[in-house]
């Protein structure tokens, strides 16, 4: 059976959440008088109605600001034009439906191997004179990421007769015999076509191997052995391209640069940004040091540590999330935030997480000419970044006490992400350093 939980904010209180996107929509519908939000969960289970309502009532509302509406009879009262709901596309990590799931395991002592899955859900009730034009518009830039996200937008005069359309849980279709899309690109030009289609940035060097690959008669006869289609499927493509993105392999940061100053008096061959002048840097300033030298621990660990006093030492890392936030923006912002906090926690036998610091570069957010094809607006991906840093970063208890933002056109194509964490560990565990 197909149960819904709908959470909304009671009448007398201000929408805060549904006031800051009214704020941000307005350059594109200036006549909206107002936004009001819902938080959905939908799930199928045999659970009594009793047991719906307590994960309603006792793990997911907040008693003092929301209303509680189980089933499918939400809105009818409310003042509204059109309605949007947002949710993730199928395969997508929901973790405020994994969230939601493992507290109601916890609460009533269940396996969690027992829930089943709990997906989330955004919605939005706009008043004011609009279009339909304008409010898919909203939705598509503001409201969510066509990449992760998918919507559903009902106008007022068709509440009753769509609303059961909403009463569904976006699901993979799966047959007895598992279907998958193949690609047989006969030469470079295909593949690199085809990677633009996809977004999977390839380069001319990544499209040759992958065709030699394919092409190579071993490969050909092992697949053909192991029963698998012999052209590549798109799982195989994302999964290389994702490996070798510049997120995960840092290509630019390690290739060898053929470079030339803006005098061209001045020309020379660097192998590795990174191996020349952050390694390179760091052991050329330890030896300088010498007896001095206030490094702990440096490219070996989760993070780096350096000498604070006698008593203590200081852990710190910072790492990039520059293409993930350039897709999907909040949760880009998130995973480098809790990521580096991670790298803190695990750090030798552990540091107390104390500090984040983060230095943002976007374009203008007021930019107001024709954005590329597959890139979003520069106020969309800073609205999100802020958002991922705060959920991930400051609701965690872990100030931020440092950081910077710059804007400047030619981060356009991609803003970038810096997100660091510090922290404190003792310099001797047990008598043990």
């Amino acid at each position: 059976m197909l149960h819904r939980i709908n959470l909304l904010i009671r009448p007398q209180y201000e929408d805060a959440r549904g006031l800051q996107f009214l704020k941000r929509v307005d350059h594109i519908c200036p006549t909206l008088s107002s936004i009001r939000t819902l938080e959905g969960y939908l799930f199928e289970s045999t659970w009594s109605r009793e047991d719906t309502e307590i994960l309603a009532k006792e793990v997911l509302q907040d008693p003092i600001f929301h209303q509680v509406h189980i089933g499918n009879e939400f809105g009818s009262d409310l003042d509204f034009d059109w309605y949007v709901e947002v949710g993730f596309r199928p395969g997508v990590t929901d973790n405020a439906g994994r969230t939601a799931r493992e507290a109601f395991a916890m609460r009533k002592q269940w396996a969690i191997s027992a829930m089943p899955p709990i997906h989330s859900i955004k919605g939005f009730f706009f008043r004011g004179q609009s279009t339909k034009e304008q409010i898919e518009e909203i939705t598509h830039q503001i409201l969510m990421n066509d990449l992760i996200e998918r919507a559903t937008i009902i106008p007022k005069n068709q509440w009753h007769h769509q609303q059961a359309s909403l009463m569904t849980i976006p699901k993979v279709a799966i047959s007895q015999q598992l279907t998958v899309e193949t690609f047989a690109f006969q030469n470079v030009t295909e593949l690199l076509a085809l990677s633009k289609e996809r977004t999977l940035a390839l380069s001319v060097e990544e499209s040759e191997v992958i065709l030699a690959y394919f092409a190579n008669k071993e490969t050909q006869e092992k697949r053909h052995n192991a029963g698998i289609h012999l052209d590549p499927t798109d799982v195989e493509l994302e999964i290389l391209a994702q490996t070798w993105s510049e997120h995960c392999k840092h290509k630019i940061f390690n290739a060898e640069i053929d470079y030339t100053d803006a005098t061209n008096q001045n020309h020379e061959i660097i192998t590795s940004l990174y191996k020349t002048y952050v390694q390179g840097s760091t052991e050329h300033i330890r030896a300088e040091l010498g007896e001095n030298d206030w490094c702990i621990s440096v490219f070996s660990d989760n993070a780096g540590v350096i000498r604070f006093n006698e008593e203590w030492n200081i852990a710190m890392k910072v790492e990039t999330h520059n293409s993930p936030s350039a897709l999907d923006p909040y949760g880009g912002a998130l995973t480098g935030i809790v990521g580096v906090n991670r790298d803190i926690f695990g750090t030798g036998l552990g540091a107390e997480m104390i500090f984040n610091t983060d230095v943002f570069c976007f374009a203008d957010p007021h930019y107001d000419r024709e954005i590329p094809p597959k890139l979003m607006h520069p106020s969309r991906i800073m609205e999100g970044v802020r958002l991922g840093v705060e959920h991930g970063g400051n609701k965690s208890g872990i100030p931020t006490v440092n950081g910077a933002i710059v804007f400047h056109e030619r981060f356009l194509g991609k803003p970038l992400v810096f997100c660091g964490t510090g922290g404190i560990m003792p310099s001797h565990l047990q008598g043990q350093p």
